[in-house]
């Protein structure tokens, strides 16, 4: 079972994450206008799918702009941030941020991004909510990269998400 830190102390997540090769797993999630899409909706482009606890936070927020802007000139590539966060609350988020570049994912009816990826966190105070972590998939959903974020209260290495996207748009 796999673990990461939030603010220095040890929370638990639900598994493991998948391994680079594996077929990137279905999953079911709703959009900010409420209808439901699927990871393999996206089959025709490379994916960055970042789970992410709430857009709600600093570091969150933080994240998804500075997705949003990184994949912005990258023809191909889609990015798809996960939370548990309301459809509603997403929609204002990407609104008033002028995110247009990433589509933002609520995995609060089904939990199958967490279930299916293994980032639900199992203990502590975040409990219920996914860590910090991303996917490239490509466009046969074969994951091509992971990176679980080793604490939740910090980015993600941007540069290495980036040289594997770029890997796979040569």
């Amino acid at each position: 079972m796999a673990t990461v830190t939030l603010k220095g102390k040890e929370v638990q997540l639900k598994g493991n994450l998948p391994k680079v090769g594996a077929k990137a797993e279905d999953f079911t999630a709703v959009k900010t206008d409420l209808s439901e899409v699927s990871l393999y909706d996206f089959e025709d482009k490379v994916k960055v799918v970042i789970g992410v606890p709430s857009l709600d936070t600093g570091v969150c927020a933080m994240e998804t702009r500075t997705f949003n802007q990184k994949l912005a000139k990258k023809e191909g590539v889609i990015g798809i941030v996960v939370s548990k966060d309301l459809p509603f609350a997403q929609r204002r988020f990407c609104e008033t941020e002028g995110i247009k570049n990433v589509v933002a994912l609520s995995d609060y009816r089904y939990n199958d991004f967490c279930n299916e990826y293994k980032t639900e966190i199992l203990t502590g105070g975040m409990k219920g909510l996914s860590a910090r972590a991303v996917f490239v998939v490509d466009k046969a959903n074969v994951i091509r990269y992971v990176q679980l974020v080793p604490e939740i209260s910090t980015e993600p290495n941007y540069d290495e998400v980036l040289a594997a996207v770029d890997e796979l748009l040569k």
